[in-house]
């Protein structure tokens, strides 16, 4: 039976690591970084909270559905506020979503959830599970704050400035997560080295429309906000677009409807934001016809920034294509998505 990557010496990891980089031609501190994402995808989904928990965001587009070639480094996940925040939500639901019967409610949820009951189940769950398994490897320590769990493991290869020695484990708890399925997710490395056993993960990950909705319609809002909004590593979600559209899955996701309508209603709810002229952002009329994918003037140059950064670090496992290249497949997304007919009407939950 092969020996598990855990029990490798340093120097015998170090070892598998540059093997496996000048054979994928992967950079080695990303390979290593993969592999502790991997790690606590697995024991988290192998915990008695992994039922309701689902792996989202572009970390799943790539390990789990493997549809987008670059390293996404954060863990993006939702634990499911009926198991969080029964007490809230009771028999209520929308569709794919539990949503607040009026405008005073959204405060209220939104409000206790991110105050209370996420801290004190990231603090009281959450944090002891992956705390509980680092301790029995000895390689890294872990920390928390209110929404995220931060692993900082002990590298054997050098790390960068961008794609720093830590995993991010990042929490919400305002959705269902819902569609979702179970899917494989395996380290880059294991194709390389067949004789060390790598960490393996089975979690339920949320339906690839909903992710493609999720950041179209953040990128909606960047782009509404003139990018007075944080640009730092944002780039990656349209990079993530274009992936998307190269591989045929963006007219799947676009004529996803239900779906389209569920993040719109669900985001109008728990994600209030602002346009440069201070208007309330319409998430509704963004997924019915108003999408807006192409950032313009200072907030475009500032994701060029931006996106030079990731493809000068390594991320991108393929050769980068031009910023501007990536800002017309946007463009051409974006009309695609404005072209379909949207549904009849979206009604608030009662």
């Amino acid at each position: 039976m092969p020996e598990s990557y855990f029990h490798l010496s340093a120097q015998e990891q170090e070892e598998a690591l540059q093997v496996a980089a000048s054979a994928s031609g992967r950079p080695p501190h990303l390979l290593e970084k993969d592999i502790w994402v991997v790690w606590a995808l697995s024991v988290l989904f192998e915990s008695p909270l992994g039922s309701h928990l689902t792996f989202k965001g572009g970390t799943a587009l790539s390990k789990a559905y493997r549809v987008i070639r670059r390293f996404s480094e954060d863990v993006d996940l939702t634990y499911d506020i009926r198991a969080l925040a029964p007490q809230l939500v009771g028999d209520r639901q929308a569709g794919l979503d539990v949503i607040p019967p009026s405008r005073s409610q959204e405060k209220k949820w939104t409000d206790t959830i991110r105050k209370e009951l996420l801290p004190a189940w990231i603090r009281d769950q959450a944090h002891p599970i992956i705390q509980k398994g680092l301790e029995e490897l000895g390689a890294a320590t872990c920390r928390f704050t209110s929404e995220c769990i931060f692993i900082d493991y002990k590298p054997v290869v050098a790390a960068s400035s961008y794609a720093l020695p830590r995993v991010m484990l990042e929490f919400g708890a305002r959705s269902t997560g819902e569609p979702a399925k179970v899917l494989e997710v395996r380290c880059d490395i294991e194709e390389h080295i067949s004789e060390v056993a790598f960490p393996v993960a089975t979690p339920r990950v949320m339906e690839l429309a909903r992710i493609f909705w999720e950041k179209a319609t953040a990128i909606h809002v960047y782009c509404a906000q003139g990018g007075t909004g944080s640009h730092d590593r944002f780039s990656r979600h349209l990079h993530d677009l274009m992936r998307l559209e190269q591989t045929g899955f963006v007219d799947q996701a676009v004529h996803a409807r239900a779906i389209a309508a569920a993040v719109a209603l669900h985001k109008s709810a728990f994600f209030i934001e602002k346009d440069a002229a201070g208007n309330r952002i319409d998430y509704t009329s963004a997924v019915r016809g108003a999408l807006r994918l192409v950032p313009e003037g200072q907030a475009r140059e500032a994701l060029r920034v931006d996106y030079q950064r990731m493809v000068d670090d390594g991320l991108l496992m393929d050769d980068a294509v031009s910023f501007d290249h990536l800002i017309e497949v946007c463009r051409k997304i974006q009309t695609n998505a404005n072209g379909v007919h949207p549904p009849e009407g979206i009604q608030r939950g009662s």
